[in-house]
């Protein structure tokens, strides 16, 4: 039953469209991924369809009794009223049945149990549990301390724009409408409220989502449809993110085969041309038609993605260490956020850091990058380091300079030269630098502060790799990009031969990598594992969970019939990760039995006795990775055993 069907939108600002003839549909249920690069129009299909913007053309019907809420990335909340407030308010119906369930049963109990009062009852009670069960009253403030908010008393002025979001977030998530469409919601998350977020997604949200997020975990964990926007066309495909990405390869594959074939048959008609046919029969009319129609037909150019390959940025050499911190402490207000940590950086290594907001992982960064003094220790750099910092709101920018003075750091550089960039040996105009980075001629002189946030993001990514350093600090370098500008980043970072830190919530970005994890556990306790963010998760204690409290339920609910327990279902990504998981086993297997052979090997000590230390970490990583690898596989297989399907 659809919950939502838009029929060939179309919208556009100025004379090119963002999207033509669009029309999707989402069942009640459904869960779909909607990707694009940055500037395709997906906030704004998003806004058509939850109702806030009108189409150019074409028609959105929405079910009269769905209750659709729609998260922007810039949400608006009631500055005066307090997190509790607004995020209550997603109670309303259930509330209003609640109140109206008690009052029958009132009257039932006093004597008037009459049929209707017994049936109207009923109807409450079926209402109360489809809207979420009976103890919703305590959900408010436990979804607020889930997301990270603090003081849910005080006015939501008083709060940072993450912290409205995830107020929003939270009202959404209570309200559990028919429909929760979601743009980029894990923006300003950490990596464990990002995780609980895809597993609340799966598991308890009822209704449908429409999602727009750069995060690939969650994509391939909650979507069960992914839908594109292309060059103005909207794909639909079905699974998740890694049936999307085998999909859309086999579809760009065919439309580059109808090309050729369209170039193939267009150089055959026009040397048919030009060896002077005649239109003197209808046959040949038609040919030169034909001829005609296939010279003026546009090829289906293909989508412009990120080319960081292509510049081969080379790095200036490093000394052994890039840099060390030697019992270091930072504090913030009195308040210790980092204790004592001492660390050894040498070259090539690419550190990620993670730990829930407030922490102090950027205050770590700024004193990396030498913006703030430690309360106590040291940062010491190499002779040799040279440092890019690449912040998280991306304040080394000037919103009233364009995208070429910003890169080129001179105003009116259009005008008095924007100079040249060096890459190794190569050198490059600054222009054609920016071409790199999506940014043609005409888009190199739009001022920064009228861009989006990926665009935003892509320029001082453009500004930082031209600088020669070989020390990149990124914080959170994946907010506001898309799959696409991702996946390129993170090939260029994993050839790239100079070293890095990054702060990120993003586990894929994490998972590919990530050479090691430095962990903000609080207390300004910090804690390095090695290995990607994968590795870390097995390997950090677990922390301990509560009990949950006895449901209580009302007079006059239904009764829960206890039953015996059983396995929970797989979910859709469980089934594809149960079909693969025995290649994924043979493979660890194969890098713990090669380790092995290569410390076994006589001569290894001899010739090689500095990289003893660094293999046996890699070996007990990579024992590790196996065992947690049986482990899901066992877990997976028990509950397929188990009827689980």
């Amino acid at each position: 039953m659809p919950v939502i069907s838009a029929r060939d939108l179309s919208k556009a600002y100025g004379a090119e469209p963002l999207f033509e003839n669009v029309s999707l549909t989402v069942m009640r249920g459904d869960r779909v991924g909607l990707l694009g690069i940055n500037g395709t129009g997906k906030s704004t299909l998003l806004r058509v369809l939850a109702g806030l913007e009108a189409p150019d053309t074409g028609v959105v019907e929405r079910r009269r009794d769905a209750t659709i809420l729609y998260l922007s990335q810039e949400p608006s909340v009631d500055a005066e009223r307090t997190p509790r407030e607004i995020v209550e308010t997603g109670l309303g119906e259930w509330k209003t049945a609640s109140a109206r369930h008690a009052l029958v049963s009132r009257s039932i109990e006093e004597g008037g149990a009459t049929p209707e009062l017994l049936q109207e009852q009923a109807e409450l009670a079926e209402r109360i549990e489809r809207l979420g069960g009976w103890e919703r009253g305590h959900l408010v403030d436990s979804m607020l301390e889930r997301l990270g908010v603090a003081g849910i008393d005080r006015p939501v002025g008083t709060l940072s724009g993450g912290e409205r979001r995830r107020v929003a977030l939270a009202h959404i998530l209570v309200a559990n409408p028919t429909l929760a469409i979601l743009d980029e919601p894990t923006n300003h998350l950490d990596a464990e409220t990002i995780a609980w977020l895809e597993e609340y997604l799966v598991e308890e949200h009822t209704g449908a989502v429409l999602i727009v997020t750069h995060d690939r975990y969650v994509l391939d964990a909650v979507c069960g449809r992914i839908a594109e926007l292309d060059r103005g066309t909207l794909f639909e495909y079905q699974g998740g993110y890694g049936d999307y990405l085998e999909a859309k390869a086999e579809r760009l594959a065919h439309e580059q085969r109808v090309e050729s074939n369209r170039l193939n048959l267009l150089r055959r008609e026009k040397a048919w041309l030009l060896r002077g046919a005649k239109a003197r029969s209808t046959k040949q009319k038609a040919r030169i038609q034909r001829a005609q129609a296939l010279t003026s037909a546009q090829p289906n150019a293909a989508p412009a993605e990120l080319d960081l390959d292509a510049l081969e940025i080379a790095v200036p050499r490093t000394g052994k260490s890039v840099f060390e911190l030697h019992d270091l402490q930072l504090e913030l207000g009195g308040r210790a956020l980092v204790s004592g940590l001492t660390l050894y950086v040498k070259s090539g290594e690419r550190i990620g850091i993670v730990g829930a907001n407030g922490l102090g992982k950027t205050t770590l960064l700024k004193a990396i990058a030498g913006e703030l003094t430690p309360a106590a220790g040291g940062v010491v750099r190499g002779n040799q380091t040279r440092l890019a910092y690449f912040d998280q709101a991306r304040a080394a920018l000037r919103d009233d300079w364009s995208i070429l003075d910003n890169v080129a750091e001179r105003q009116d550089a259009a005008r008095l030269g924007a100079g040249v960039v060096v890459l190794g040996e190569r050198t490059l105009e600054v222009r054609t630098y920016l071409e790199h980075f999506l940014f043609d001629g005409s888009k190199q002189r739009q001022s920064v502060g009228s861009l989006s946030g990926g665009e935003r993001a892509r320029v001082a990514l453009a500004k930082a790799l031209k600088s020669g350093a070989n020390l990149l600090l990124l914080d959170e370098p994946t907010n506001d990009l898309d799959v696409a500008t991702l996946a390129s980043l993170e090939e260029m970072l994993l050839a790239w031969p100079g070293s890095a830190v990054i702060v990120s919530h993003d586990r894929y970005f994490l998972d590919k990598l990530a050479t090691s994890i430095l962990a903000f556990e609080g207390g300004g306790k910090v804690v390095q594992y090695p290995g990607n963010y994968s590795t870390y998760r097995r390997l950090r204690p677990e922390p301990a969970r509560p009990e949950a409290a006895p449901e209580r339920v009302p007079q006059g609910a239904p009764r829960k019939v206890d039953e015996s327990p059983q396995a929970k279902p797989l979910t859709q990504a469980e089934r594809r990760e149960l079909k693969t998981i025995l290649d994924v086993i043979a493979k660890a297997e194969e890098r713990v039995s090669g380790i092995e052979h290569e410390l076994a090997q006589p001569s290894f000590y001899a010739t090689r006795a500095h990289e003893a230390k660094q293999l046996g970490i890699d070996l007990e990583v990579a024992k590790g990775e196996l065992a947690r690898l049986m482990a899901r596989w066992e877990e997976l297989e028990a509950r397929v055993a188990g009827g689980a399907r």
